[in-house]
């Protein structure tokens, strides 16, 4: 069964604390959307309520999946700004201007001679 998800994710590599009410770790956002999140190299129980914080700006988020050392995070309210947005935004902007750069064609370029 595939579930169509209502926003584009991304990956990314943005390094983050994760806080609950008795803990904090650090982790890596490697998978990102206004949705939610997909944090590497810490875990929490599936069902708890958690803050990724990146440079003292806090997005709320419900832990929906755990691994041993990842975990997707849901947001409760989609992403729309601070730092982790703004992260989102240029990583997909990155992606959106690698797909549009024409093949470089072989014998054409500067500094080359034809012939």
């Amino acid at each position: 069964m595939h579930i169509q998800r209502s926003h584009q994710r991304v990956s990314v590599e943005i390094p983050v604390v994760v806080t609950t009410v008795l803990d904090y770790q650090d982790g890596v956002v490697i998978d990102l959307s206004e949705g939610g999140a997909q944090v590497a190299g810490c875990s929490l129980p599936a069902g708890m309520s958690c803050q990724l914080d990146l440079d003292g700006h806090i997005t709320f988020g419900l832990v929906r999946w755990s691994e041993e050392d990842r975990m997707g995070i849901r947001f409760p309210y989609p992403l729309a700004e601070g730092p982790l947005f703004d992260k989102l935004m240029l990583a997909r902007a990155a992606r959106t201007e690698a797909m549009t750069v024409p093949p470089r064609v072989q014998g054409a370029g500067f500094g080359r001679r034809m012939g």
